[in-house]
């Protein structure tokens, strides 16, 4: 365990920073390049990062398996739920204009709302192949 503590400290430092830049690709995908898919990648990996470092097991002390398909199925629901909203709306199905006061405001918090779900479900099931082939590999120590 000695013989890590370079790699340890410097993967402590470095994924809160992973995290921050993939919230950042997460809000700033409305206006540039990003989004939900590439966020959901980039949060995960942030996560695998520390399950590489410090074991597979204490990853899971931190995010259980169960936790991570909960992440997965929530980003599913997310997005199907903006969709029946807008339809209970009077709207097509994930026709965002219905979501607010006027057409591009709605088209905000729809675009908002349906890559939140897509990082979710991306990261949850990241995570859930990272503990699967993990596991199989031996990596839990």
């Amino acid at each position: 365990m000695e013989d890590k503590i370079i790699i340890r400290v410097g993967a402590k430092t470095l994924i809160p920073f992973i995290m921050v830049f993939a919230l950042y690709v997460q809000f700033h995908g409305d206006y540039g390049p990003g989004g939900g898919f590439q966020a959901g990648v980039i949060f995960a990996a942030g996560f695998i990062l520390y399950g590489l470092i410090f074991g597979v097991d204490m990853a899971k002390k931190v995010l259980p398996l169960s936790v991570a398909w909960l992440f997965g199925s929530a980003g599913v629901l997310i997005f199907a739920g903006v969709g029946v909203v807008t339809l209970l709306l009077g709207g097509d199905f994930l026709d965002y204009s219905v979501l607010a006061h006027d057409p591009e405001h709605g088209q905000h918090w729809g675009i908002l709302l349906v890559e939140l779900g897509v990082l979710t479900t991306v990261f949850g099931v990241m995570i859930s192949i990272f503990y699967s082939f993990a596991g199989r590999r031996g990596l839990g120590t």
